[in-house]
């Protein structure tokens, strides 16, 4: 079931070479924008439609949080922190960071109708090479190498400007967060956020995070919020 399903993930984009419309690191590829597509998608907008009985009264943030923080200590993951939790209008994007390193570790997906939290896919799968469920493989190179990325993170701010700019979005690109094998930026317009993007730290290839619908807010773990105006 897997494998069907990323079968039908389109192809990547690379910022440094546009032509080159190569995916995986293993000479697959189709033509394309290079955005994953609606296939993807859950009924509520969630990855992969995590399924559940919907709940009496959507989760909040407050709610997002305890849920998250249930989920990590009984999930096996130790030394794993919450970092951040973002709010769309249908689902909470999360991000986890260790706590020893301080870099970012996990993204996942809280399902606001549901309760319901799994792994995103896209990048926090295909390109996570210490936690991620391709353990590294598909893109040709090992965790050892990870903490010596190709592309740094004033270059992974660079290439999405550049691949923002290129898709004429009026998008600009925030401050990276590193995990193992990629940066994960927020797109800001008119300088609010409004979405997402991942750049590869081995090859610089863009992946735009399409399926999180409208921003409400945010709230990292040191309770520093922004709220969408």
């Amino acid at each position: 079931m897997i494998v069907t399903l990323l079968l039908s993930i389109p192809v990547l984009t690379s910022a440094n070479v546009k032509e080159n419309f190569g995916g995986w690191g293993m000479g697959q590829g189709l033509p394309g924008m290079g955005m994953m597509g609606s296939s993807m998608m859950g009924i509520h907008g969630n990855m992969m439609g995590n399924g559940g009985i919907a709940l009496k009264e959507p989760v909040d943030s407050e709610k997002a949080e305890e849920l998250v923080n249930d989920y990590l200590k009984t999930s096996g993951l130790e030394g794993i922190s919450l970092a951040e939790v973002m709010e769309f209008d249908t689902h909470f994007y999360v991000e986890t960071r260790e706590d020893q390193s301080g870099k970012y570790a996990q993204e996942f997906i809280l399902d606001k109708h549901t309760g319901s939290i799994s792994p995103e896919m896209g990048p926090n799968m295909m390109w996570n090479v210490k936690y991620g469920h391709m353990g590294g493989m598909m893109m040709g190179y090992s965790s050892e190498t990870s903490d010596k990325p190709s592309v740094s993170p004033e270059d992974s701010i660079k290439i999405a400007n550049d691949f923002l700019k290129g898709n004429n979005s009026g998008e600009t690109a925030a401050e990276p967060h590193e995990f193992y094998g990629y940066y994960t930026l927020h797109t800001l317009k008119d300088g609010k956020i409004v979405g997402m993007l991942s750049v590869n730290s081995a090859t610089g290839q863009v992946w735009y995070h399409t399926w999180h619908g409208n921003f409400v807010g945010m709230e990292s773990a040191d309770g520093h919020a922004h709220q969408e105006a």
